[in-house]
């Protein structure tokens, strides 16, 4: 269809099919097709913003972390940060912790809770985005990581290239 209302069409479809539907009023199955086509583009927004993110769970959720006291996880911090008001601000969040500690599940629960609030998000791990910074700085187009990332990071883990430390520090300034 030209005009992209698929949704709508094949809802409109549905109505003619449905003979209970014929007594309703015009102004309230238009009402109805209105919503359905609404619904549609925002679940597909979502699917798109998800799919784009690239997480590695993306069934991550914050409903369902594990609080349990040898974490020493901050419910209330957790529970801020789910409602994206950092993004809002223009801040970033940096995930850091021990191996096997939950990170990458953690980054890609709040990845979703900003999906849902339609941000667009991209899930980077630090050695990706270290060499994509040290490429970008060399050919100029630094800029385009001014805007959010969600990162989880493995922080200072094995050997650390000079030219990646002295970013990441920049990086961590500019946050921090």
């Amino acid at each position: 269809m030209e005009m992209r209302l698929t949704a709508m069409a094949d809802a409109f479809r549905s109505q003619q099919d449905d003979p209970k539907l014929k007594t309703v009023p015009f102004e309230d199955r238009f009402g109805m097709l209105v919503d359905i086509e609404f619904s549609s583009r925002k679940n597909n927004r979502l699917k798109r913003l998800i799919k784009n993110a690239g997480f590695d769970q993306p069934d991550a959720s914050i409903m369902d972390i594990n609080y349990t006291s040898g974490r020493k996880l901050n419910k209330e911090l957790i529970r801020r940060l789910a409602t994206c008001e950092y993004i809002t601000e223009h801040r970033n969040l940096f995930i850091t912790g021990a191996t096997g500690c939950g990170k990458t599940y953690m980054a890609c629960a709040f990845g979703m809770e900003a999906c849902k609030q339609y941000f667009n998000t991209r899930y980077v791990r630090l050695p990706d985005l270290l060499i994509d910074l040290e490429l970008d700085r060399t050919d100029g187009t630094y800029k385009k990581y001014s805007h959010a990332y969600l990162e989880r990071s493995g922080f200072f883990m094995g050997t650390t290239v000079p030219g990646r430390a002295s970013i990441m520090v920049s990086i961590w300034e500019s946050v921090v």
